[in-house]
């Protein structure tokens, strides 16, 4: 499969896993939680579909394309265990959280993941969902839609 497939097939994953995810916290209370802005694709599809959530944002640098940059009151810029800290502190509650942090290295992503599980899961609401490209631990890993392989995005649902 060419580089230009293997995207195409992410990002169909992606979007399919996200929709998906969507429909089924309908009826939970909470926000969501962007875990890497990057070019802001995804938190702008977010907003788009879950037009009545507040849309909380980490990541280490602001630079997405102009268009698809969060209220000041929803970035936090720093480090993901800091930012994840500040959320707990301030009693911050998500109904569906997308974990999409990599290095681009799959020994130091999954490192990352199993890192920063333990900061994602109290956040979540009972019920609510993390879609994630990266194995997280701590929490229940849930099947997904059937149009997604289950090793291109992860699907966990909170108790």
């Amino acid at each position: 499969m060419s580089r230009l497939d293997s995207m195409r097939r992410r990002l169909t994953a992606q979007i399919d896993g996200l929709n998906w995810a969507a429909e089924q916290i309908t009826g939970l209370a909470g926000d969501v939680l962007e875990l890497g802005l990057g070019n802001g694709r995804t938190y702008d599809h977010l907003r788009e579909n879950l037009p009545g959530r507040r849309i909380r944002v980490i990541d280490r640098v602001l630079q997405p394309h102009p268009s698809c940059i969060p209220p000041a009151a929803d970035f936090m810029q720093g480090e993901a265990e800091d930012m994840l800290a500040a959320l707990a502190a301030e009693g911050a509650v998500m109904a569906l959280a997308h974990y999409d942090f990599g290095y681009g290295d799959k020994a130091r992503d999954v490192a990352e993941g199993a890192k920063l599980s333990p900061l994602i899961v109290p956040l979540m609401v009972p019920g609510g969902l993390v879609v994630s490209q990266q194995p997280l631990v701590g929490i229940e890993q849930i099947s997904g839609p059937d149009t997604i392989d289950p090793e291109r995005y992860l699907f966990y649902r909170a108790s």
